[in-house]
């Protein structure tokens, strides 16, 4: 039986350790002081310190928004997951569409005839139409908001992450090298060693310098590019951001539109009576009292009158109009 077996390139291999052993070496050296290290101009640090910056409030600022948008915490897990595998969210109800149903179904079973059963009934319809404004706000919020801000943090910005840690590995070779080179220095005159001569040994460390050298300005010139772009991703999450108001905007609006709707609704629904005040507070009063509006209880010829004075009730007649 022939098994393929994969290929190794052992000197790769080989060079790839030593290079890591290097990296690890000089990382320590720097952390006990006793190596030192190759540092950024400020412009470059600038850059990289406003990237991180970036970085951190946008994934704070879209976390914070979906909050907002789906406040249930396992919700927000359940539709990462969904996202993460492909697959389509799972459609659930809301508070609002809840209770809506609730209302209607009560307000059915109380009687259409009712004045609470139709008044419950019309407040279902309007929360209804609140759910539905609200999926509607939550889908646009998504489209025009927190996807964008979450494709800039898993395209560019881990981009970015990537390059500078490219960088760093660069940068680490290079600080190796030149350990190298000042050793190889400090050892010329002295006697060969494995049968290579110090001078030998001083020109391949200079050697492995300028081509490390190379390689960490070529990184350092890419990863400064892509860290000034970081102005332009600004000015469109600025344009994320109008996008994000003016849904806001269109979405409270519609909330406005609909409960005054349903105020008027409700007002039509409410039987005309006038206000009797008792004891300074204002209460409904019998249904339907035509007097003119001069006229005040005693002249309504009651023969209560002397029990609702002793009460302190009095019609408030600028409520009773003639009809």
């Amino acid at each position: 039986m022939n098994m393929k077996m994969p290929d190794f390139n052992m000197k790769k291999l080989v060079k790839e350790a030593g290079s890591t052993l290097s990296r690890v070496v000089q990382l320590t050296e720097e952390k006990l002081g006793t190596s030192e290290r190759t540092e950024l101009d400020s412009d470059f640090e600038n850059l990289a310190e406003r990237a991180e910056c970036t970085k951190n409030w946008t994934e704070k600022i879209v976390r914070d928004t979906e909050s907002v948008l789906i406040p249930n915490p396992g919700n927000r897990v359940e539709d990462y997951i969904f996202e993460k595998i492909e697959k389509q969210k799972p459609s659930r109800l809301s508070n609002l569409e809840y209770l809506a149903l609730d209302m209607i179904e009560a307000g059915g079973d109380f009687g259409q005839d009712s004045a609470y059963g139709m008044a419950l009934i019309k407040v279902g319809q309007a929360e209804q139409k609140l759910g539905n404004c609200e999926r509607d706000f939550i889908a646009s919020t998504g489209i025009c908001f927190t996807q964008p801000l979450r494709k800039f943090l898993d395209g560019e910005m881990k981009t970015i992450t990537k390059e500078k840690g490219i960088l760093e590995t660069k940068r680490l070779d290079l600080d190796a090298c030149k350990n190298r080179v000042r050793k190889a220095r400090s050892m010329l005159g002295q006697q060969s060693k494995d049968g290579i001569s110090p001078e030998a040994v001083l020109e391949q460390a200079e050697r492995d310098l300028r081509v490390a050298q190379a390689e960490f300005d070529r990184q350092a010139e890419i990863t400064k590019l892509l860290l000034e772009g970081i102005s332009t991703s600004q000015a469109s999450h600025l344009r994320h951001l109008h996008s994000f108001v003016e849904t806001q905007v269109r979405y409270y609006s519609q909330c406005v539109q609909v409960m005054n709707d349903l105020q008027n609704d409700l007002a039509s629904m409410r039987p005309h009576t006038p206000r009797l005040r008792i004891n300074s507070e204002d209460v409904d009063g019998p249904p339907t009292v035509h007097p003119s509006s001069e006229q005040t209880i005693s002249s309504l010829n009651n023969p209560n009158s002397h029990i609702l004075n002793e009460m302190n009730i009095t019609y408030d007649t600028s409520d009773i109009s003639i009809l």
